[in-house]
């Protein structure tokens, strides 16, 4: 420290308080009168002098001393320094972060009073300039765990302040965590000794990773000397000044400094204040000269300030300017390139102008690292091509429906479309029409229409599949319901189950599904709602971070909502597959696709119940979600269609009048004695088919024959239960006259009892006339003369009739053998209405 007045005193004061404040006061007790105070480089030393300098009307200037707390002019208005402050470079910084539009950071300080207070100023400064601290560390000795939650923070920027020893420690740190390349940008300061890292290296990381960390940070500290060459006020430029001060450096053997262009300019500063205030003394002794001129120390002082306030010139260290005592200087910025640092820029306090050297800068990657992780959200959404292959599949799918729709009204009228009931496949058709439209409004998403128009969608396809599920489902229960009645229950039989109660049976399923679905949405209506993941790595390489995101139609109790559509839908689906289970082999010709139908309700039913499932289990995939919905409605839309409508149009094509042929054709016929007649009956029954006539002609005479032939073996029958056989008559149709009319039986289509009232009353009516007539003497005979006697006769007729009417007359069409109405007349049965209304059959041959 030297005080100055006209000439200098120099005292050495060592970094101890005591010791440098003993120093002072002797020096201003026992020494000469000092004006000025020019040094101090230890801190803690130079704020104990500074502030008591005003109480001595003393000005300090110091060219080394670089503490910010001497920048409190409240506390030291007398202190000056030709050095910048250490908080000179937080400006610069904040320049430089504004240059790169890096807007958040982070900072790494070490604990000691000297770094925090840099800190602090840094803090306002960067709160100025609208720059996010993201995170602010402190650390004493080991900073690897401090390093860790910056990165945690995901802090990208960031801002150090520690000493060149620790400085080692972080960058091995950084290099453990991977916190370095061309997403990171460390700032540490700039005056650390040359090759700081090979003389204060103390971890376990070897030199070449320290570098690999350290490669491409930006050191920040003043300007020692200027970069610009031209001459200040010494006469020299900056370089004339360094070439001199290397000279005196090699002829004394000393070390450099770096405050020794400040220590220059500093001298400067003196001289010019000093004769800046001899020449305001001179002034005022001439304008007092008729009087005594005579000036305190306290109004010198107070001129010695003011003077170095308006200090002003271009010095080695370039433009001298003080603020508020402070020294406007220049910083520079270096980067470390290649294992040493390379000026890239500097900045001017004074005109507050960052200057960066073109293409100078070298960044890790092809452009500036990003101050944080940029994270892009990018929707979760339903690939093009697989939209488009599923939306093609659903149009040949429409197309289809829309041509069984086609067939189904054409054919309305046709017998075997209208057995089917064409209004429950209309049905069907329309409910799988909705489902596969749904299908198109399932696979739309953010990317394809508006917020807005998707809260639409999510209405509008929730109604249109269910209604369509519904539409569909409901016509295949309501037949498989009719299949089931009327298998089931033995009185649903003789009643019709017409297609009107079915329409109302799916009606009111309609009407349930309206209630559940206006009840939803007006009180708790789907709206978007989009879920975030994790953030996963950008796949082409980019610093920045892919944010999914997935939109979903959702209220505030979907949980409830979608269990009571699944309650009810479920329900039905259940009592539809038991109907299925139960009907799965019933076969009904009136109802000629009960079976198709119950195969459907089956299939919907599996199909649902595991596209429900897989659907809810893949909600956070929507391609694989979208894919098993449309695949489990079209292929629930498809098989229902086909299984409904393909085997009436194979049908339809390969035998129209399958239906009509279907019909057993049963005929009441009276045998005539010519068989002219009987061929002439039949016929008028059928003249269009001849080939059918011709089989029953031949049928015909067939069963004649066969009917003679079991008259002889009755005839051989009757004689063994004689005696004698060759004894016995034999029965002729002249010994009986009235055997032929007994025989000759109206009605013949009647059944065993008819038969046998009618020989009844035959015999009744004529009794004694027909005994009368008889042989008195054959009246005694024995058992064995008695077998031809009208008692005999007339039992043996009533076991033959029976026999003949049930063997013959199914054969020819006529009334077969179940009959269960013997008595009533053809015309009263639907199966015979189409027939003649009588016909007589002579049975012959007795």
């Amino acid at each position: 420290m030297e005080c100055v007045r006209g000439h200098k005193h120099t005292h050495h004061l060592p970094c101890d308080n005591a010791k440098g404040l003993r120093a002072f006061f002797d020096a201003i007790c026992y020494g000469p009168k000092h004006l000025m105070i020019f040094g101090g480089v230890c801190p803690s030393v130079t704020s104990i002098i500074a502030e008591s300098l005003e109480g001595w009307n003393l000005v300090q200037l110091s060219f080394a001393a670089t503490t910010p707390v001497l920048a409190d002019k409240k506390k030291y208005p007398n202190f000056f320094r030709t050095v910048p402050s250490d908080n000179a470079v937080n400006p610069a910084v904040v320049k430089f972060l504004n240059y790169y539009n890096w807007s958040r950071v982070g900072t790494l300080t070490q604990d000691v009073q000297r770094f925090s207070e840099v800190r602090n100023d840094l803090t306002s400064e960067l709160e100025k300039a609208d720059i996010q601290i993201a995170d602010t560390e402190s650390f004493s000795n080991d900073p690897c765990v401090n390093v860790k939650k910056l990165k945690d923070n995901d802090v990208r920027i960031i801002i150090g302040q520690f000493d060149e020893n620790l400085a080692s420690k972080v960058f091995c740190c950084a290099y453990n965590l991977n916190m370095f390349g061309s997403k990171y940008q460390w700032i540490i300061p700039g005056w650390y000794q040359g090759n700081w890292w090979e003389q204060a290296n103390s971890t376990n990381c070897t030199t070449k990773k320290l570098l690999t960390a350290m490669e491409g940070y930006i050191s920040v500290d003043f300007e020692p000397l200027s970069a610009r060459q031209v001459k200040g006020i010494s006469g020299r430029t900056p370089k004339d000044y360094e070439r001199e001060y290397s000279r005196e450096l090699q002829q004394k053997g000393v070390e450099a400094s770096k405050f020794h262009g400040f220590a220059y300019d500093g001298i400067w500063v003196i001289a010019k204040t000093l004769t800046r205030v001899m020449e305001l003394l001179r002034v005022k002794q001439r304008q007092n000269t008729f009087n005594n001129f005579t000036v305190d120390d306290r109004e010198v002082g107070k001129m010695v300030l003011d003077v170095m306030n308006e200090t002003n010139f271009f010095g080695v260290t370039g433009q001298v300017m003080f603020r508020n005592g402070e020294r406007m200087g220049t910083i520079k910025f270096n980067q470390f390139q290649g294992g040493h640092e390379v000026k890239v820029g500097e900045y001017n306090a004074i005109a507050d102008v960052l200057d960066l050297i073109n293409n100078s800068i070298k960044f890790q990657g092809v452009e500036p690292p990003k101050d944080r992780t940029f994270v892009r959200l990018q929707r979760r959404h339903i690939n093009v091509p697989l939209y488009s292959i599923l939306s093609t599949i659903t149009i040949l799918g429409m197309l289809m429906a829309g041509a069984f729709l086609f067939f189904n009204i054409k054919n309305r009228n046709h017998r075997l479309i209208k057995m089917s009931s064409p209004y429950m496949n209309n049905l069907i058709i329309l409910g799988g029409l909705l489902s596969y439209a749904s299908i198109f409004l399932f696979g739309l998403d953010g990317g394809f229409v508006t917020d807005k128009e998707f809260e639409t969608l999510c209405t509008v396809r929730t109604w249109i599949l269910i209604v369509g599920y519904t539409t569909a489902f409901g016509a295949m229960f309501a037949k498989t319901w009719r299949v089931h009645a009327i298998f089931k229950n033995v009185k649903m039989k003789k009643k019709i189950i017409k297609d009107q109660k079915l329409l109302i049976i799916v009606g009111g399923m309609l009407l349930i599904d309206l209630c559940i679905l206006i009840c939803w949405q007006v009180v708790d209506p789907l709206k978007r709602t989009v879920e975030e993941y994790s953030l996963e790595a950008d796949p082409q390489g980019r610093d920045i971070a892919i944010r999914p995101f997935l939109e979903h139609c959702e209220n505030t109790h979907m949980t409830i909502w979608l269990g009571i559509v699944y309650a009810y839908k479920g329900l039905l689906m259940l009592f539809g597959c038991f109907l299925a289970w139960e009907t799965r082999n019933v076969s009904i010709p009136a109802l000629n696709d009960s079976k198709y139908i119950g195969m459907s309700v089956y299939n919907v039913g599996i199909m649902c119940i595991i596209g429900a499932a897989v659907s809810f289990l893949t909600r956070d995939q929507p391609n694989v979600q979208f894919c098993i919905v449309a695949l489990v409605i079209i292929f629930c839309s498809t098989i229902t269609l086909c299984l409904v409508f393909v085997p009436k149009f194979i049908t339809m094509r390969t035998n129209p009048d399958a239906a009509t042929q279907n019909r057993r054709l049963k005929f009441t016929q009276n045998q005539k004695k010519e068989d002219s007649k009987t061929s002439t009956s039949v016929t008028s029954v059928n003249q269009a088919n001849t080939s059918r006539l011709d089989g029953l002609q031949t049928d015909n005479h067939r069963l004649r024959m066969r009917i003679t032939e079991l008259d002889k073996e009755l005839e051989e029958v009757t004689m063994q239960l004689q005696d004698t056989p060759e004894k016995t008559p034999y029965i002729k149709q002249n010994h009986y006259p009235d055997a032929n009319n007994i025989l000759s039986i109206r009605n013949f289509t009647d059944g065993k009892d008819g038969e046998k009232s009618i020989l009844k009353n035959h015999l009744e009516q004529k009794p004694q006339a027909q005994w009368g007539s008889m042989d008195p003497s054959r009246i005694n005979r024995g058992p064995l003369e008695d077998i031809n006697s009208p008692e005999h006769i007339q039992r043996r007729l009533s076991l033959q009739l029976p026999i003949l009417h049930h063997a013959y007359l199914p054969s020819i069409g006529g009334v077969d053998a179940s009959c269960t109405s013997p008595n009533g007349s053809p015309g009263s049965s639907p199966r015979h209405r189409h027939m003649p209304p009588s016909y007589r059959v002579m049975v012959s041959g007795l």
